[in-house]
């Protein structure tokens, strides 16, 4: 009897940990999902974008940038 009780609560416990791990798994795969769709990601800057950053970083000068700029644009 007493054996019958300690296997109920034991397996009862680990459905609690199911249900937790269960539901953290979802809650990944969602957010992970809507992350892919919602959220700009590196691949779309633009090539001004890229050429601004690197102005701002210092990698080029005022002149390197606006020549740079003028024939993005055209």
């Amino acid at each position: 009897m007493m054996g019958d009780s300690f296997a109920m609560g034991f397996g009862g416990g680990f459905m609690w940990l199911f249900w937790i791990l269960l539901i953290i798994v979802i809650v990944w795969v969602v957010k992970a999902a809507m992350g892919v769709s919602s959220s700009p990601s590196e691949k779309q800057k633009t090539a001004l974008d890229i050429l601004k950053e690197r102005y701002a970083n210092g990698e080029i000068d005022k002149e390197e940038f606006e020549q740079k700029r003028r024939d993005i644009s055209g």
